[in-house]
């Protein structure tokens, strides 16, 4: 029996995390350590999120949300930004074949609007041919930002003229309005941020981090991380005495 059954073995059915958020972090870094192109290393990336897909599938994981371009890589070189644009329409043609046979349904969350038109497009049809799909729903966090969401909210709610709104209502002028918060987020190698990602959300969120770089993020690590949450008790402010 591999390493990786045994974790699975392991996993506890009725305590599985109903949405995991992970923060893709390292592709540079592996790309650097091997003496690739930096663009090598995302199209590692794409492997892994390939994997984590089939295991969230797998364990019954409902919502996977995966924090792919935020609104800071803008300020990353024109050719990078402009070849992860190309990847992220080649990989989303290359899966929806295998994303739809999965069940998966496809959602997008961010500033997608000043986004290049043909990623607007590619992404559009995408979510067309997924839209009635009731298995896992794989959110992309696209030119998304933690602090710009929650700006957005509050302008959405001054034209709106509401006068007052609480936790309940205000969540319904984020992207994220008919997601649960997550509540494991995973980030990969090594880094203890959150950069700008799911501020709002991830209020009550278990975090997991782990050095190993995104590219080298399989399914051992993600029931690794799965088996992490589920040994630890949430208490949501309250206490188990």
């Amino acid at each position: 029996m591999s390493y990786e059954e045994i974790l699975l073995q392991k996993i506890q059915p009725k305590e599985i995390p109903k949405h995991v958020a992970i923060i893709m972090d390292g592709n540079g870094r592996w790309a650097k350590k091997r003496g690739y192109p930096r663009i090598l290393g995302h199209r590692a990336g794409t492997e892994s999120v390939r994997e984590i897909v089939r295991a969230c599938g797998k364990i019954g994981v409902e919502t996977l949300t995966l924090y792919t371009f935020s609104t800071e890589n803008w300020a990353r070189p024109k050719s990078e930004v402009n070849a992860l644009m190309q990847l992220l329409c080649l990989t989303l043609r290359k899966e929806v074949k295998e994303l739809d046979s999965a069940g998966v349904r496809l959602k997008i969350i961010g500033q997608t609007h000043l986004l290049p038109g043909n990623v607007q497009r590619e992404l559009s049809q995408s979510m067309e041919k997924l839209k009635n799909n009731r298995g896992l729903t794989l959110v992309l966090a696209l030119n998304y930002g933690g602090r710009q969401e929650i700006l957005e909210a509050v302008n959405r709610i001054l034209v709106s003229g509401q006068k007052k709104v609480d936790e309940k209502s205000f969540s319904k002028f984020l992207y994220t309005q008919d997601l649960r918060d997550p509540d494991l987020i995973i980030r990969t190698s090594g880094e203890q941020r959150i950069s700008n990602f799911l501020i709002y959300q991830s209020a009550y969120s278990e975090f997991y981090t782990t050095p190993v770089l995104w590219p080298d993020f399989k399914k051992k690590d993600f029931y690794e991380a799965i088996l992490d949450y589920q040994n630890r008790e949430r208490r949501f402010g309250g206490h188990s005495d």
